[in-house]
Protein backbone atom coordinates (compact mmCIF):
# COMPACT_ATOMS: atom_id res chain seq x y z
CA UNK A 1 0.00 0.00 0.00
CA UNK A 2 1.59 3.37 -1.34
CA UNK A 3 1.17 5.66 2.09
CA UNK A 4 3.94 8.52 3.13
CA UNK A 5 2.41 7.67 6.73
CA UNK A 6 0.15 4.53 7.91
CA UNK A 7 0.03 5.42 11.55
CA UNK A 8 -2.43 8.18 10.03
CA UNK A 9 -5.00 5.31 9.38
CA UNK A 10 -7.80 4.32 11.12
CA UNK A 11 -8.25 1.08 13.02
CA UNK A 12 -10.84 0.18 10.18
CA UNK A 13 -9.50 1.10 6.98
CA UNK A 14 -5.86 -0.59 8.05
CA UNK A 15 -7.90 -4.46 8.91
CA UNK A 16 -9.69 -3.76 5.77
CA UNK A 17 -5.83 -2.76 4.34
CA UNK A 18 -4.31 -5.90 5.82
CA UNK A 19 -7.63 -8.10 4.88
CA UNK A 20 -7.46 -7.42 1.40
CA UNK A 21 -3.35 -8.31 1.34
CA UNK A 22 -2.79 -4.33 0.29
CA UNK A 23 -0.60 -4.02 3.72
CA UNK A 24 1.05 -6.26 6.11
CA UNK A 25 0.51 -6.47 9.87
CA UNK A 26 4.44 -6.56 10.39
CA UNK A 27 4.64 -3.04 8.45
CA UNK A 28 1.80 -1.49 9.94
CA UNK A 29 3.18 -2.76 12.89
CA UNK A 30 6.71 -1.31 11.95
CA UNK A 31 5.23 2.21 11.05
CA UNK A 32 3.87 2.18 14.84
CA UNK A 33 6.66 1.09 16.36
CA UNK A 34 8.58 3.98 14.01
CA UNK A 35 6.07 6.46 15.55
CA UNK A 36 6.76 5.42 18.91
CA UNK A 37 10.65 5.90 18.96
CA UNK A 38 10.21 9.25 17.18
CA UNK A 39 7.93 10.71 20.12
CA UNK A 40 8.33 8.54 23.09
CA UNK A 41 10.48 10.02 24.75
CA UNK A 42 8.57 13.16 25.05
CA UNK A 43 4.82 11.90 25.48
CA UNK A 44 5.98 8.73 27.57
CA UNK A 45 2.79 6.79 26.98
CA UNK A 46 4.35 3.19 27.82
CA UNK A 47 5.36 1.56 30.55
CA UNK A 48 6.08 -1.68 28.89
CA UNK A 49 7.32 -1.90 25.24
CA UNK A 50 9.11 -4.54 23.82
CA UNK A 51 9.13 -3.82 19.75
CA UNK A 52 10.78 -7.10 19.07
CA UNK A 53 7.79 -8.76 20.17
CA UNK A 54 5.12 -6.61 18.13
CA UNK A 55 6.82 -7.28 15.24
CA UNK A 56 6.61 -11.58 16.21
CA UNK A 57 3.05 -11.06 16.80
CA UNK A 58 2.73 -9.07 13.49
CA UNK A 59 5.00 -11.64 11.50
CA UNK A 60 2.63 -14.66 12.94
CA UNK A 61 -0.56 -13.00 11.74
CA UNK A 62 0.63 -12.52 8.84
CA UNK A 63 1.92 -16.02 8.36
CA UNK A 64 -1.84 -17.28 9.14
CA UNK A 65 -3.12 -15.17 6.46
CA UNK A 66 -0.80 -16.37 3.78
CA UNK A 67 -1.71 -19.94 4.39
CA UNK A 68 -5.18 -19.01 3.92
CA UNK A 69 -6.68 -19.57 7.98
CA UNK A 70 -9.34 -17.36 8.87
CA UNK A 71 -8.63 -13.66 10.07
CA UNK A 72 -10.70 -11.97 13.19
CA UNK A 73 -11.55 -8.16 12.84
CA UNK A 74 -8.81 -6.60 14.19
CA UNK A 75 -6.22 -8.92 12.74
CA UNK A 76 -2.71 -6.88 12.76
CA UNK A 77 -4.28 -4.03 14.14
CA UNK A 78 -1.89 -3.04 17.34
CA UNK A 79 -3.62 -2.12 20.69
CA UNK A 80 -2.18 -0.58 23.71
CA UNK A 81 -2.95 -2.15 27.07
CA UNK A 82 -3.47 0.06 29.94
CA UNK A 83 -1.35 -1.20 32.65
CA UNK A 84 -4.08 -2.82 34.63
CA UNK A 85 -5.30 -5.19 32.32
CA UNK A 86 -3.41 -8.16 32.61
CA UNK A 87 -1.39 -9.35 29.85
CA UNK A 88 0.54 -13.00 29.67
CA UNK A 89 3.71 -11.36 27.97
CA UNK A 90 3.87 -8.30 29.28
CA UNK A 91 4.02 -7.05 32.83
CA UNK A 92 1.40 -5.82 34.80
CA UNK A 93 2.33 -3.51 37.52
CA UNK A 94 -0.73 -1.20 37.91
CA UNK A 95 2.03 2.33 38.08
CA UNK A 96 2.91 1.36 41.43
CA UNK A 97 6.31 0.27 42.67
CA UNK A 98 4.62 -2.16 45.27
CA UNK A 99 3.54 -4.62 42.27
CA UNK A 100 6.98 -4.08 39.85
CA UNK A 101 7.73 -6.99 38.19
CA UNK A 102 4.44 -8.81 38.48
CA UNK A 103 4.21 -10.96 35.27
CA UNK A 104 0.42 -12.56 35.46
CA UNK A 105 -0.10 -16.24 33.29
CA UNK A 106 -3.07 -15.40 32.03
CA UNK A 107 -4.79 -12.64 29.92
CA UNK A 108 -7.54 -10.76 31.39
CA UNK A 109 -10.73 -11.50 29.20
CA UNK A 110 -10.43 -8.41 26.84
CA UNK A 111 -6.91 -8.91 26.07
CA UNK A 112 -7.88 -12.34 25.26
CA UNK A 113 -10.37 -11.77 22.96
CA UNK A 114 -8.31 -9.08 21.48
CA UNK A 115 -5.59 -11.65 20.58
CA UNK A 116 -8.60 -13.89 19.07
CA UNK A 117 -9.52 -11.19 16.71
CA UNK A 118 -6.00 -10.84 15.70
CA UNK A 119 -4.81 -7.79 17.28
CA UNK A 120 -1.19 -6.96 17.86
CA UNK A 121 -0.79 -6.04 21.89
CA UNK A 122 2.11 -3.60 20.54
CA UNK A 123 2.61 -2.48 24.92
CA UNK A 124 1.55 -1.71 28.27
CA UNK A 125 0.39 1.88 28.45
CA UNK A 126 1.08 4.24 31.73
CA UNK A 127 -1.49 4.41 34.36
CA UNK A 128 -1.49 6.32 37.45
CA UNK A 129 -1.02 4.57 40.58
CA UNK A 130 -3.54 1.92 40.96
CA UNK A 131 -5.52 3.79 38.35
CA UNK A 132 -6.26 6.37 41.14
CA UNK A 133 -5.13 10.27 40.99
CA UNK A 134 -1.22 10.26 41.57
CA UNK A 135 0.19 11.43 38.19
CA UNK A 136 3.04 8.83 36.62
CA UNK A 137 4.71 9.98 33.81
CA UNK A 138 3.44 10.34 30.79
CA UNK A 139 2.48 14.15 28.86
CA UNK A 140 -0.09 15.36 26.87
CA UNK A 141 0.85 15.26 23.09
CA UNK A 142 -0.64 18.44 22.14
CA UNK A 143 1.63 20.42 24.92
CA UNK A 144 3.85 18.19 27.09
CA UNK A 145 3.41 21.21 30.01
CA UNK A 146 -0.17 19.93 30.32
CA UNK A 147 -1.72 16.72 32.07
CA UNK A 148 -2.81 14.34 29.76
CA UNK A 149 -5.58 13.70 32.57
CA UNK A 150 -5.58 9.96 34.61
CA UNK A 151 -5.74 7.43 34.93
CA UNK A 152 -5.72 6.36 31.51
CA UNK A 153 -3.22 8.76 30.59
CA UNK A 154 -0.79 6.43 28.45
CA UNK A 155 -3.88 4.66 26.80
CA UNK A 156 -5.08 8.31 25.55
CA UNK A 157 -1.79 9.85 24.37
CA UNK A 158 -0.53 6.93 22.70
CA UNK A 159 -4.05 7.63 20.14
CA UNK A 160 -3.82 10.88 20.78
CA UNK A 161 0.04 11.01 19.35
CA UNK A 162 -0.30 7.90 16.59
CA UNK A 163 0.92 5.19 18.75
CA UNK A 164 -1.56 3.11 18.42
CA UNK A 165 -4.78 3.38 16.70
CA UNK A 166 -6.40 1.78 19.36
CA UNK A 167 -5.99 1.49 23.18
CA UNK A 168 -7.75 0.08 26.37
CA UNK A 169 -8.73 2.07 29.41
CA UNK A 170 -10.90 1.65 32.29
CA UNK A 171 -13.16 4.59 34.32
CA UNK A 172 -14.11 4.23 38.01
CA UNK A 173 -14.92 8.08 38.02
CA UNK A 174 -13.15 10.18 35.22
CA UNK A 175 -10.64 7.94 33.76
CA UNK A 176 -11.55 7.35 30.26
CA UNK A 177 -13.48 10.65 29.32
CA UNK A 178 -11.63 13.00 30.62
CA UNK A 179 -7.90 12.29 29.36
CA UNK A 180 -10.10 11.73 25.86
CA UNK A 181 -10.85 15.34 26.66
CA UNK A 182 -7.69 16.39 27.29
CA UNK A 183 -5.73 14.64 24.67
CA UNK A 184 -8.42 15.10 22.17
CA UNK A 185 -9.59 11.53 20.95
CA UNK A 186 -12.81 9.72 20.74
CA UNK A 187 -13.12 7.55 23.79
CA UNK A 188 -16.33 5.61 25.23
CA UNK A 189 -16.88 4.76 28.53
CA UNK A 190 -20.06 1.97 28.09
CA UNK A 191 -23.15 0.64 29.80
CA UNK A 192 -21.79 -0.75 33.15
CA UNK A 193 -21.63 -4.33 32.96
CA UNK A 194 -21.00 -4.55 28.95
CA UNK A 195 -17.44 -5.43 28.72
CA UNK A 196 -16.11 -8.37 31.30
CA UNK A 197 -13.56 -7.04 34.02
CA UNK A 198 -12.46 -10.29 34.57
CA UNK A 199 -8.31 -9.64 34.94
CA UNK A 200 -8.77 -6.05 35.45
CA UNK A 201 -7.38 -4.17 38.93
CA UNK A 202 -10.75 -4.15 40.43
CA UNK A 203 -10.92 -0.87 42.29
CA UNK A 204 -14.84 -0.65 42.63
CA UNK A 205 -16.90 -3.54 40.94
CA UNK A 206 -20.19 -1.04 41.42
CA UNK A 207 -18.07 1.52 39.64
CA UNK A 208 -15.77 0.24 37.52
CA UNK A 209 -15.81 0.01 33.53
CA UNK A 210 -13.61 -1.26 30.88
CA UNK A 211 -13.70 1.47 28.02
CA UNK A 212 -11.68 2.50 24.41
CA UNK A 213 -9.81 5.35 22.75
CA UNK A 214 -9.63 5.90 19.19
CA UNK A 215 -9.31 8.29 16.30
CA UNK A 216 -13.11 7.14 14.85
CA UNK A 217 -16.68 6.56 16.09
CA UNK A 218 -16.32 3.54 13.53
CA UNK A 219 -13.01 2.30 15.12
CA UNK A 220 -14.69 2.30 18.68
CA UNK A 221 -17.65 0.38 17.10
CA UNK A 222 -15.37 -2.56 15.51
CA UNK A 223 -13.61 -2.40 18.95
CA UNK A 224 -16.91 -3.23 20.63
CA UNK A 225 -17.51 -5.37 18.44
CA UNK A 226 -14.45 -7.55 19.87
CA UNK A 227 -14.48 -6.96 23.37
CA UNK A 228 -18.25 -6.67 24.67
CA UNK A 229 -20.39 -9.30 25.62
CA UNK A 230 -21.28 -11.99 28.09
CA UNK A 231 -18.51 -13.92 31.18
CA UNK A 232 -19.20 -15.59 33.62
CA UNK A 233 -16.09 -14.87 35.34
CA UNK A 234 -17.65 -11.01 35.69
CA UNK A 235 -21.11 -10.92 37.49
CA UNK A 236 -22.39 -7.86 35.88
CA UNK A 237 -22.31 -8.72 32.51
CA UNK A 238 -25.05 -10.24 31.37
CA UNK A 239 -25.91 -13.26 28.98
CA UNK A 240 -27.42 -11.76 26.17
CA UNK A 241 -26.73 -11.26 22.94
CA UNK A 242 -24.70 -7.51 22.14
CA UNK A 243 -25.58 -5.39 19.36
CA UNK A 244 -23.91 -5.48 15.69
CA UNK A 245 -22.11 -2.45 16.99
CA UNK A 246 -20.69 -1.03 13.57
CA UNK A 247 -23.66 -1.91 11.74
CA UNK A 248 -25.33 0.25 13.68
CA UNK A 249 -22.88 3.05 14.41
CA UNK A 250 -22.69 3.19 10.27
CA UNK A 251 -26.68 3.51 10.34
CA UNK A 252 -28.60 6.77 9.03
CA UNK A 253 -30.86 7.29 11.65
CA UNK A 254 -34.29 7.57 11.20
CA UNK A 255 -34.59 10.76 12.34
CA UNK A 256 -31.96 13.90 13.49
CA UNK A 257 -30.64 13.21 16.97
CA UNK A 258 -32.34 15.01 19.46
CA UNK A 259 -30.22 16.42 22.56
CA UNK A 260 -30.54 17.92 26.26
CA UNK A 261 -28.20 20.07 27.37
CA UNK A 262 -27.65 19.51 30.76
CA UNK A 263 -25.28 21.33 32.98
CA UNK A 264 -25.30 19.55 36.64
CA UNK A 265 -24.60 20.65 39.82
CA UNK A 266 -21.19 21.27 39.13
CA UNK A 267 -21.40 23.65 35.96
CA UNK A 268 -20.03 26.29 37.80
CA UNK A 269 -16.74 24.60 37.90
CA UNK A 270 -16.39 24.72 34.18
CA UNK A 271 -14.16 27.52 32.71
CA UNK A 272 -16.12 30.38 31.50
CA UNK A 273 -14.20 29.72 27.62
CA UNK A 274 -16.08 26.07 27.84
CA UNK A 275 -18.87 26.84 28.83
CA UNK A 276 -19.71 29.54 26.29
CA UNK A 277 -18.04 26.90 23.92
CA UNK A 278 -20.49 23.74 24.90
CA UNK A 279 -23.77 26.51 24.63
CA UNK A 280 -23.04 27.36 21.60
CA UNK A 281 -23.11 24.33 20.18
CA UNK A 282 -26.18 23.11 22.11
CA UNK A 283 -27.89 26.30 20.48
CA UNK A 284 -26.69 25.18 17.28
CA UNK A 285 -28.48 21.41 17.58
CA UNK A 286 -31.51 22.68 19.06
CA UNK A 287 -30.64 21.21 22.46
CA UNK A 288 -33.34 21.30 24.67
CA UNK A 289 -32.26 22.82 28.29
CA UNK A 290 -32.65 20.43 31.15
CA UNK A 291 -32.03 21.10 34.93
CA UNK A 292 -32.00 17.99 37.21
CA UNK A 293 -33.81 17.89 40.74
CA UNK A 294 -31.99 19.25 43.97
CA UNK A 295 -31.25 15.84 45.16
CA UNK A 296 -28.98 15.11 42.30
CA UNK A 297 -26.38 17.79 44.34
CA UNK A 298 -25.48 14.63 46.70
CA UNK A 299 -24.47 12.10 44.06
CA UNK A 300 -20.81 13.57 43.85
CA UNK A 301 -20.75 12.40 47.51
CA UNK A 302 -22.20 8.86 46.91
CA UNK A 303 -20.18 8.13 44.42
CA UNK A 304 -17.26 9.27 47.06
CA UNK A 305 -18.22 6.87 49.45
CA UNK A 306 -18.69 4.13 47.15
CA UNK A 307 -15.23 4.33 45.51
CA UNK A 308 -13.46 4.90 49.18
CA UNK A 309 -15.06 2.49 50.42
CA UNK A 310 -14.59 -0.29 47.88
CA UNK A 311 -10.73 0.63 47.13
CA UNK A 312 -10.15 0.33 50.91
CA UNK A 313 -11.48 -3.01 50.59
CA UNK A 314 -9.77 -4.05 47.10
CA UNK A 315 -6.61 -2.57 47.26
CA UNK A 316 -5.53 -2.48 51.17
CA UNK A 317 -4.45 -5.75 50.98
CA UNK A 318 -1.65 -4.30 48.28
CA UNK A 319 -0.82 -1.20 50.31
CA UNK A 320 -0.70 -2.46 54.07
CA UNK A 321 2.31 -4.92 53.20
CA UNK A 322 4.29 -1.97 52.58
CA UNK A 323 6.30 -0.24 50.53
CA UNK A 324 6.25 3.19 48.41
CA UNK A 325 2.47 4.57 48.10
CA UNK A 326 1.38 8.30 47.09
CA UNK A 327 -0.07 10.21 50.19
CA UNK A 328 -3.56 10.43 47.88
CA UNK A 329 -3.80 6.47 47.98
CA UNK A 330 -3.08 6.42 51.22
CA UNK A 331 -5.51 9.01 51.99
CA UNK A 332 -8.72 7.22 50.35
CA UNK A 333 -7.99 4.31 51.89
CA UNK A 334 -8.26 5.86 55.25
CA UNK A 335 -11.39 7.46 54.12
CA UNK A 336 -12.74 4.38 52.47
CA UNK A 337 -12.34 2.87 56.18
CA UNK A 338 -14.77 5.05 57.66
CA UNK A 339 -17.81 4.45 55.38
CA UNK A 340 -20.15 2.40 57.29
CA UNK A 341 -22.57 -0.37 55.81
CA UNK A 342 -25.28 2.07 56.26
CA UNK A 343 -23.61 5.00 54.12
CA UNK A 344 -22.74 2.66 51.59
CA UNK A 345 -25.63 0.93 51.03
CA UNK A 346 -27.25 4.50 50.93
CA UNK A 347 -24.99 5.32 48.00
CA UNK A 348 -25.48 2.34 46.07
CA UNK A 349 -29.32 2.95 46.49
CA UNK A 350 -29.02 6.70 45.41
CA UNK A 351 -27.03 5.51 42.12
CA UNK A 352 -29.94 3.46 41.24
CA UNK A 353 -32.42 6.43 42.06
CA UNK A 354 -30.43 8.77 40.00
CA UNK A 355 -30.04 6.30 37.15
CA UNK A 356 -33.75 6.06 37.07
CA UNK A 357 -35.07 9.56 37.52
CA UNK A 358 -32.45 9.86 34.07
CA UNK A 359 -34.09 7.43 32.15
CA UNK A 360 -37.10 9.84 31.97
CA UNK A 361 -34.60 12.23 29.67
CA UNK A 362 -34.11 9.60 27.15
CA UNK A 363 -37.69 8.26 27.15
CA UNK A 364 -39.19 11.80 26.80
CA UNK A 365 -37.06 14.23 25.78
CA UNK A 366 -34.01 13.47 23.84
CA UNK A 367 -31.57 10.50 22.63
CA UNK A 368 -28.46 11.81 24.60
CA UNK A 369 -27.55 14.47 27.22
CA UNK A 370 -24.84 16.50 25.60
CA UNK A 371 -22.36 18.29 28.98
CA UNK A 372 -18.97 18.86 29.58
CA UNK A 373 -16.14 15.77 29.49
CA UNK A 374 -14.00 18.24 31.74
CA UNK A 375 -13.64 21.60 33.13
CA UNK A 376 -12.03 22.97 29.66
CA UNK A 377 -8.91 22.27 28.29
CA UNK A 378 -6.27 20.50 30.23
CA UNK A 379 -4.80 22.27 33.12
CA UNK A 380 -1.17 23.26 32.83
CA UNK A 381 1.51 21.14 34.98
CA UNK A 382 1.68 17.39 36.50
CA UNK A 383 1.63 17.97 40.34
CA UNK A 384 -2.66 16.56 39.13
CA UNK A 385 -4.34 14.72 36.17
CA UNK A 386 -7.17 17.35 36.28
CA UNK A 387 -10.76 17.43 37.84
CA UNK A 388 -13.32 14.34 37.17
CA UNK A 389 -16.31 15.91 38.03
CA UNK A 390 -18.22 16.32 35.19
CA UNK A 391 -17.60 12.71 34.65
CA UNK A 392 -18.68 11.11 38.39
CA UNK A 393 -22.54 11.53 37.43
CA UNK A 394 -22.64 9.24 34.29
CA UNK A 395 -19.89 6.70 36.06
CA UNK A 396 -22.34 6.25 39.25
CA UNK A 397 -25.40 5.80 37.59
CA UNK A 398 -23.72 3.72 34.69
CA UNK A 399 -24.68 5.11 31.36
CA UNK A 400 -22.82 5.17 28.32
CA UNK A 401 -20.61 8.28 27.91
CA UNK A 402 -18.92 8.97 25.12
CA UNK A 403 -15.99 12.04 24.71
CA UNK A 404 -16.26 14.04 20.95
CA UNK A 405 -13.09 16.09 20.18
CA UNK A 406 -15.07 18.91 18.75
CA UNK A 407 -14.23 21.75 20.32
CA UNK A 408 -11.20 23.97 21.16
CA UNK A 409 -9.70 27.05 23.13
CA UNK A 410 -8.57 30.27 21.42
CA UNK A 411 -5.23 28.28 21.35
CA UNK A 412 -6.36 25.14 19.75
CA UNK A 413 -6.27 23.31 22.53
CA UNK A 414 -9.25 20.67 22.66
CA UNK A 415 -12.29 20.91 24.78
CA UNK A 416 -14.37 17.92 25.54
CA UNK A 417 -17.72 17.46 24.60
CA UNK A 418 -19.43 14.42 26.60
CA UNK A 419 -22.46 12.82 25.70
CA UNK A 420 -24.62 10.37 27.13
CA UNK A 421 -26.75 7.98 26.11
CA UNK A 422 -29.56 5.70 27.77
CA UNK A 423 -28.69 2.59 29.21
CA UNK A 424 -27.95 -0.29 27.51
CA UNK A 425 -28.26 1.69 24.34
CA UNK A 426 -24.60 1.93 23.37
CA UNK A 427 -24.85 1.27 19.90
CA UNK A 428 -27.66 4.32 19.73
CA UNK A 429 -25.03 6.03 21.10
CA UNK A 430 -22.49 5.32 18.65
CA UNK A 431 -25.04 6.29 16.02
CA UNK A 432 -25.62 9.72 17.25
CA UNK A 433 -21.90 10.90 17.60
CA UNK A 434 -21.50 9.50 14.29
CA UNK A 435 -24.50 11.62 12.96
CA UNK A 436 -22.98 14.82 15.18
CA UNK A 437 -19.81 14.56 13.67
CA UNK A 438 -20.63 14.25 10.30
CA UNK A 439 -22.84 17.17 11.13
CA UNK A 440 -19.97 19.28 12.23
CA UNK A 441 -17.15 17.87 9.63
CA UNK A 442 -19.28 19.94 6.91
CA UNK A 443 -18.83 23.12 8.83
CA UNK A 444 -15.54 22.64 10.04
CA UNK A 445 -12.32 21.50 9.12
CA UNK A 446 -10.76 18.04 10.60
CA UNK A 447 -8.41 18.22 13.35
CA UNK A 448 -5.14 17.83 13.50
CA UNK A 449 -3.11 14.79 15.20
CA UNK A 450 -1.36 15.91 18.26
CA UNK A 451 1.44 17.88 16.92
CA UNK A 452 4.02 15.30 19.29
Amino acid sequence: MATTDLTALTATAAAAEIARGTLSAEDYARACLDRIAAVEDEVRAFAHLDPEHALAQARALDRRRSEGLPIGPLHGVPVAIKDIFDTADYPTECGSPILAGRRPHDDAAVVAKLRAAGAVIIGKAVTTEFAYFHPNKTRNPHDVERTPGGSSSGSAAAVAAGMAPLALGSQTNGSVIRPAAFCGVLAIKPTHGLISRAGVLMLSRVLDHVGAFARSVEDLALLLDVIAGYDPADPDTRPYACPAFRAAAAEEPPLPPSFALVRTPVWDKADAEAKAALEALAKELGAREIDLPPYYADAWQAQRAIMAADMASNLGVFVDKGGETSQALRDILAEGRKVTAVEYHAAVRDARRYAESLSEIFEQHADAIITLSARGVAPVGHASTGDPAFCTLWTLTGLPAMNLPILEDAQGLPIGVQIVGAPGRDERLLRTAQSLLAARSKKAPRRKRAKA
